[in-house]
């Protein structure tokens, strides 16, 4: 995805002409003719660098960038300011406020592109070292969302993919907790939030979802709806979480009687391939977010698959998309791209290809998992 770039300047032309230079060398701009409208886009979408004029009416550039230091959404934005006045006491004004840079109206345009470019590579750089080390970090702990394999089943296959936005850590979450060699719980779930607060909290739901799946196990207790609920219940009362929330596809694969239950909170449709009918099915759960609500019911639907048919759990991720800056959100288009994929009788490998193909629009963590009810050529029909 295109660095996206946020441009403040109470003149229309200037505005016009650094975005048409940054837009023809690949990145994407929002411009703004005030501070007040800055901060309007801001709310909508956090730009990777904000260049802003010192000199505007009623707030300018100095008032502008005070604001954003108070806000820790807003603070850590790389800041350049824009000027047609170089005065040393104006530009040590804006490097004291923690301005990374300034560029004067008059610089020439391949000066400002070098500057913008090594600036935002710098920053690169610095965030993937740090990346690098929490990860290092979060190994060492035994710390992920995401599991190293599937498990083998003897009448069904788990296929699953991720891909992180930007290679950020999001709040997408998978698992697979295999009680036995007849049972075993399938879960994805999707923090609401972004980036590093949504993956940190993953980790926490994900505790409270294994130790729930195991205590009422421990019980004998396999009822999808009541391990949804006592989990929900829990995650309500608890302090830390009480502002956070969650979506859950959860899946109970019996492998011995080859049948499936399916329960949901507040996630996308479960969605389910007929072969006999070349037909896409859609599954919705009717339980709202993890702890929404204390009392929330969820219910959980029984399903069967045939040899080769497939369930497909989906974060929202795998149906936001951007076009001309703009987010949207399509689970028709999805549908109708893997019926398509389906009907064209396309691998598992080439169907996660060509749905994670989202270099250029993907705003959110992408997250599926495919449970395929096996074919066994050999296998004995009873008399």
């Amino acid at each position: 995805m295109n660095k996206r770039i946020l441009l403040v300047d109470d003149d229309i032309v200037q505005l016009r002409l650094f975005e048409k230079l940054l837009t023809s060398n690949g990145y994407t701009c929002k411009i703004a003719l005030s501070v007040d409208e800055a901060e309007q886009h801001l709310t909508n979408d956090v730009p990777d660098l904000i260049i802003s004029d010192y000199q505007m009416p009623v707030k300018n550039g100095f008032d502008f960038r005070k604001k954003l230091l108070g806000n820790d959404l807003y603070k850590s934005i790389p800041f350049l300011f824009l000027t047609s006045v170089n005065d040393d006491k104006f530009i040590q004004q804006g490097l004291d406020l923690k301005a990374i840079d300034y560029i004067s109206k008059g610089t020439p345009s391949a000066h400002i592109l070098s500057k913008i470019d090594n600036l935002m590579q710098s920053v690169r750089e610095h965030y993937e070292k740090s990346l690098s080390e929490i990860k290092i970090i979060a190994e060492k702990l035994n710390l992920r969302n995401m599991p190293k394999s599937a498990p083998e089943l003897k009448n069904f296959e788990i296929s699953y993919f991720n891909q992180s936005y930007q290679n950020h850590p999001g709040g997408d979450f998978i698992d697979f907790i295999k009680i036995n060699d007849r049972f075993t719980f399938v879960v994805l779930g999707d923090v609401m939030g972004k980036k590093w607060g949504a993956w940190f909290f993953s980790f926490s739901f994900l505790s409270y979802i294994r130790s729930a799946i195991r205590l009422c196990v421990f019980e004998g207790n396999f009822s999808l709806s009541e391990i949804l609920g006592k989990l929900n219940r829990v995650i309500h009362s608890d302090e830390i979480l009480s502002d956070i929330f969650s979506t859950l596809s959860i899946l109970l694969v019996d492998d011995d009687e080859e049948r499936i239950s399916y329960a949901g909170a507040g996630d996308l449709p479960l969605l389910k391939y007929e072969i006999q009918y070349d037909a896409l099915i859609s599954y919705q759960s009717d339980g709202i977010l993890l702890g929404f609500a204390e009392n929330s019911i969820f219910n959980e639907i029984e399903l069967s698959l045939q040899a080769d048919e497939e369930i497909y759990l989906i974060s929202d991720g795998m149906i936001d998309f951007e076009i001309d800056g703009a987010i949207k959100s399509d689970l028709s288009l999805l549908k109708s791209k893997l019926h398509e994929l389906k009907s064209r009788k396309e691998t598992t490998i080439e169907i996660k290809n060509i749905l994670f193909n989202k270099t250029n629009s993907q705003v959110d963590d992408c997250s599926i998992i495919i449970l395929r009810k096996k074919r066994h050529e050999n296998k004995k029909t009873a008399n």
